[in-house]
């Protein structure tokens, strides 16, 4: 499963949230996607960020599907428990 993390430079929110994800003790498939490079994603997420999403394939294609939101005092085991959820 890859997962994928909106975010914009200079989003505190956004480092803490990558910060956790990146500190997971189970091997993780993360990318880091800056809104601000393209008009669709900054458009999408502009006032939601950091969003996280895991993303599969599907017969049609590949599907992205947004992850519950965690509070951004979420514990390192509560970004754990929702990453091992959805892997």
């Amino acid at each position: 499963m890859k997962f994928l993390l909106y975010s914009k430079p200079g989003c505190h929110l956004c480092s803490g949230l990558e910060a956790k994800l990146r500190a997971v003790a189970m091997p993780l498939d993360l990318e880091v996607r800056d809104i601000t490079t393209r008009p669709d994603w900054f458009q999408r997420y502009q006032y939601d960020v950091p969003v996280l999403c895991a993303e599969h394939q599907e017969a049609n294609g590949t599907v992205e599907k947004p992850l519950p939101r965690l509070s951004p005092r979420a514990p390192q085991a509560q970004v754990e428990a929702l990453i091992q959820a959805y892997s």
